[in-house]
């Protein structure tokens, strides 16, 4: 029955009954319909699993994990287990515009060079507001959400961007058995970036597609903007992306960015209560960098690396421009 499908929907869920029945209802109404739903309950113990039992039919499959294994061996669970050409991941606190896989496939199958397309995703509770209009990272080692917390006409202009936020995106599949996949041991936070990363590596590239509509009602799993978990992970697992990602050479010439930076996002934790987080979590990823998978940098060539350089230098200058411009808009 798969065959007649051009795209996998994964949707990993983690206690997230309250957020499912709005997801599914508004992929019941796509105009495109040649997609099946995977979800993969992520060992739910809050009645997702009783709920979903109830709602499996011919579209809407669903794994059951014993335990929670985190979001990036949940998607990857759900990738492996497809057979189309592309997979679409959405976050279970997603409400998508009718046209949104629509326009997810035609993003992506413009060009094979597409590793992955990005969707315009809306704050659900402040719609007037970007949450993300794909993600960039920068020579600082910041990774932010492209437009969030701006007005959303400012964003109806189709582009490159440095990832896709895995929230709302659509993969070309088949380029996964060639970089990788989402690295599990992130278990969640910047396996988007990383495998991003990867891919532009390999010579592909990501896109932001703006009709894409999606409404995101953020840390619907985790609970919170900023928690001691997430703090420690994501600190952790920035080091682990640069240092997979980076030859040495590189590494050494972000250094003092890099070390600037982690300076002043401690200082910003720091004054939260989330200091001693922040702390453990660089602790985590010098100890445990050894345990990563690097690139094979022989492979690629050196310009490839220079466009990354260039790009992670002008990410850093919209990173400052999109605060600015965030500022005078309020």
């Amino acid at each position: 029955m798969q065959k007649k499908y051009t795209t996998t929907i994964v949707i990993p869920n983690y206690n997230g009954m309250a957020f499912l029945e709005t997801c599914l209802t508004s992929l019941e109404v796509q105009s495109y319909q040649q997609f099946s739903v995977l979800i993969v309950d992520n060992g739910s113990t809050d009645g997702s699993v009783e709920w979903l039992r109830a709602h499996e039919s011919a579209q809407i499959r669903v794994i059951y994990l014993t335990e929670n294994t985190g979001f990036a061996a949940a998607v990857n669970t759900g990738i492996k287990a497809c057979g189309t050409p592309y997979v679409l991941l959405l976050n279970n606190d997603i409400r998508a515009d009718e046209h949104f896989v629509e326009e997810m496939v035609r993003g992506i199958s413009r060009s094979k060079r597409i590793f992955s397309a990005a969707s315009k995703m809306i704050r659900m509770y402040e719609p007037e507001l970007m949450d993300s209009a794909g993600d960039q990272y920068t020579v600082a080692g910041w990774a932010f959400n492209r437009g969030t917390g701006r007005r959303i006409s400012h964003y109806n202009r189709p582009c490159r961007v440095f990832s896709a936020c895995a929230g709302a995106a659509i993969y070309r599949r088949k380029v996964f058995e060639t970089i990788g996949y989402f690295d599990e041991n992130h278990f969640a936070y910047l396996e988007d970036i990383d495998v991003g990363y990867r891919a532009r590596l390999h010579g592909y590239v990501n896109v932001y597609v703006p009709k894409a509509v999606v409404w995101h009602v953020g840390s619907g799993t985790s609970g919170s903007r900023y928690n001691e978990f997430k703090v420690k992970l994501t600190i952790r697992n920035n080091i682990w992306l640069n240092y997979k990602n980076m030859p040495d050479w590189q590494l050494i010439l972000n250094a003092v960015p890099v070390f600037c930076g982690m300076a002043v996002k401690y200082v910003f934790f720091a004054r939260k209560g989330l200091g001693k987080a922040f702390r453990q979590g660089i602790k985590e990823g010098f100890r445990d960098r050894e345990k990563c998978r690097r690139v094979r940098f022989e492979t690629i060539p050196v310009r490839r690396f220079l466009a990354i350089e260039a790009d992670l230098i002008a990410n850093f200058a919209e990173y400052a421009w999109q605060i600015l411009k965030r500022k005078q808009e309020m």
